[in-house]
This record gives C-alpha cells, structure tokens and sequence, in this order.
C-alpha cells in the first residue's frame, strides 16, 4: 500500500470524497418533501379565497372592491406580526414555533365558513394573515441553519415550488368542491372549501410538534460525523462573512441597511404580479374562457404547472452559475412582459391563458433566486429580523393589488388596467436590481 492509499485508509469519514454531498442530500430529502407540504397547505389556505369568491361573492352581496380589500387585508396582519414573530421562531426553535402556528391557521382557515358579511371577512382574513405570518420567513431562516449559500438557492427553489403546485392540487380540487358540494349538510360550496382545505394544515402542525428538528446539532438521524461536517461548513460560512466585512449581526443593522430596503422594493413589485394573480386567476378564466367551477380549475392547472417546472431548473442554473441578481431581474422582466400583453384587447382565450402562464412562470423563477440575496448579505439576529422585514414590506403588495384590481374592474368593468398596473410593478423590480441594487451591492 503506497502513502496515498494508506492516508485514505485512516481519514476520517468527513474528509473522504462525497461525504458531505452525501450528507446534505440526507438532509435534503428528511426535511424538504415535510417543509413542501406543509407550505402548500399554507398558500392553499391563504388563496383559496379565489375560488370561493365565484360563488361566495354574490352569495353576501360583496362588491369585487370588498373581495379586493378582503381578500388582501391578510397582509396587514401578516405585515404588523412577521418580524416578531420570525424572533420567535430563533428562540424558541422551528418545532415548538412553527407547529402551534400551523394548528392555528388551519382553524382560522376553516372558520371562514362563518362569514356573513365584509366585517366577518375582513376580521376572518386579518386573523390569518397574523397567524401565518411566522411560517414562510421562518423557514427561510430555518433553511440557513441547515444549508450554506452554495446549496440554499437551489433549496428555496424547492420550498418554493410549493406555491405553484399548490395551484397544481388545489384548483382541480377547489373546483370539484365548488362544483359539487353546494347544499351538502346545509352548507354552501364555498363553506365547504374554507372548512375540508383548513382541516389538514392542523393536523400537519401537529405531525410537526414531532418531525422537526432545529439544528444538524439536534437531529438524531445523522451520524456524529454527519453533524460536524454541516456545522463545519456553516460556521466556515460566518467566518468568511465576517473576514469580508459583510456580516449584520445586530438587529437594528437590518433597518440601515440600504441594501435591505432595495430588497423590499423588488420583492413589492413581484408580490403585486403574483398576488394579482392567485386572487384574480379564477375569475380571469371565468371572464375569458368557461363558467364551469371544475373547469376554470383544471385550467388553473396549466400557469401554475408550467411555473412549477421552470422555477426548479431556474434555481439549480443560478446555483451552477453562482449568479443571483441577473437571474432575479430576468424574472421580472418575462412577468412584465407578460402582463402587459394580457392588457392587450381580444386576445383568443387560450392566447391569453399562454401570457398568463408566461407571467407565472416570471414570477415564480424570480422569487425563487431572490431569497438567496438577504441570506447572503445577513446573518444572525440581522438575518432572521432583515428577511422577515423584506417579506412583510413586499408583501403589503398582497394588500395592495386585489384591492387595485377589485376597484378598477369595479369602476372600468375591465381588466386592461389592472394588468397595466401589474407589468409596471415587475418592471420596477427588474429596474432596481439591474441598476440601482448593482451600485449598493
């Protein structure tokens, strides 16, 4: 046995080729496919208003401006609770946080079959907003103790392809409640909806009180070797961040930092196009091509598949490449672009379902890369405070575009503005990171 083979022989199992590959893919499939459902079950609960708005709308008498307001009023609640809640979640640790908010929103969820009136369900969606509010910033936060830089783009591209799966699952689901349950034990369709898709995210918080675990430190699963070659690699990470002066570690550092506030005004602008259309997807199709509840969510299926697609191969390019901003603001752009071509008058039916799918498939790529950009520049009790102040900032946009939409379909009877609105927001976003964020970065 010459040197080489005889060193090989007696180094220990985390300096051999492949052993921490291996590592982070046993990481990958423990806590991926877990965090991926229980975020479709979140954005489920939190879009499915959408669907119920084709039935529950004339049901109570709501004006489209009413739906706007309450269906986007979930983003107060969720702007005023993020950031506390996202400290919380660095306490008390991503089981004992994350699990208790679960089991709440899926009951809030379900108790929106009590709406009787706007006051109801504005009240109803407020308390939503402020008990979903830990959950998505908490987990990118949560991702950041397990995975470095190199390997986190490619995972909130998973996380994240939750979203438009959920429209994948839901929307022929959501129809067939809709188009068949009306009545059933003295319910309405849309009672049904809230109440049979609320149900599971309660049983998932409590399947999380036991799954999760907080730390590589923590998890029995791996082996002693395991846990130190993921620790090694993420305390290498601090230290290279603090060598390079670009570290945050206090949390009043994440409000001062101009690169923070640019982040926000992105995220704003996707937010706008992505909720513009998780509210307004159904009735769009309802305008332009069916009145069939079951059909309108079969075709709900093909923007929000196509995006789920894209994202993922979008994600895995950017962490090939290394390249975050350019991957972001070419995400923008294609949903821009997108939008203003939906506010093209006659446009066929399916023509314009291909734009929508375009505008999709933009917005889900952008906002898959865009969480690698604060997880790179914060870290600490900056990081958790910077990414849930960016989500709740950007999410406002929640609030803001189904109300645009609701109003100016109330006043103009069309859409064409709107969407006009909705190219403008993404456009912004990409005009920021090509030109203003590449100065302060």
């Amino acid at each position: 046995m010459n040197s080489s083979e005889s060193s090989a022989a007696v180094a220990p199992p985390e300096a051999q080729p492949g052993f921490a590959g291996a590592a982070y893919r046993k990481v990958t499939w423990r806590l991926m496919p877990f965090l991926f459902a229980c975020y479709i079950l979140a954005y489920v609960d939190r879009v499915n208003v959408g669907f119920a708005k084709l039935q529950m709308q004339q049901a109570l008498g709501m004006s489209d401006t009413v739906y706007g307001m309450g269906a986007g009023i979930f983003f107060i609640g969720y702007f005023l609770f993020e950031v506390p809640a996202n400290l919380m979640l660095q306490k008390l640790g991503a089981r004992r946080w994350l699990g208790p908010i679960m089991i709440a929103w899926g009951m809030v969820s379900a108790c929106t079959i009590f709406t009787r009136g706007a006051t109801s369900f504005y009240l109803l969606r407020f308390l939503l907003g402020i008990v979903e509010s830990g959950f998505f910033p908490g987990v990118i936060l949560y991702l950041t103790f397990w995975f470095t830089r190199r390997h986190r783009a490619r995972m909130v591209a998973l996380f994240m392809s939750a979203i438009p799966l959920s429209g994948v699952l839901a929307g022929p689901v959501s129809g067939a409640i809709m188009g068949r349950l009306s009545g059933t034990g003295g319910l309405a369709a849309w009672q049904w909806l809230f109440l049979i898709e609320g149900i599971p995210s309660t049983l998932a918080g409590i399947v999380t009180l036991f799954y999760l675990v907080d730390s590589p430190a923590k998890a029995r699963w791996l082996s002693g070797e395991e846990k130190q070659v993921l620790l090694d690699r993420l305390r290498e990470e601090e230290e290279a961040k603090n060598r390079e002066g670009d570290s945050r570690h206090r949390l009043i550092d994440a409000f001062r930092s101009g690169k923070v506030w640019l982040l926000c005004l992105v995220y704003f602008g996707f937010q706008m196009g992505s909720y513009g259309l998780w509210f307004w997807l159904p009735q769009i199709l309802k305008d332009t091509l069916t009145k069939d509840p079951q059909l309108i969510g079969f075709l709900s299926v093909i923007p929000w598949g196509a995006a789920a697609i894209a994202m993922v191969l979008f994600g895995h390019h950017s962490d090939a490449t290394g390249e975050r901003r350019r991957h972001v603001a070419l995400g923008a752009t294609l949903a821009g672009l997108a939008f203003a071509v939906c506010a093209l008058g006659g446009l066929p039916g399916v023509a314009g379902l291909a734009a929508i799918s375009c505008a999709a498939i933009g917005i889900m790529c952008g906002q898959s890369v865009f969480w690698s950009l604060p997880t790179g520049i914060l870290s600490g009790s900056a990081a958790a405070a910077g990414i849930a102040w960016i989500n709740s900032v950007g999410n406002l946009a929640g609030y803001l575009s189904p109300y645009v939409i609701g109003h100016v379909r109330d006043v103009t009877g069309s859409m064409m503005i709107a969407q006009l609105v909705l190219s403008g927001s993404c456009m912004l976003s990409a005009v920021v990171l090509l030109c203003v964020a590449r100065r302060t970065a």
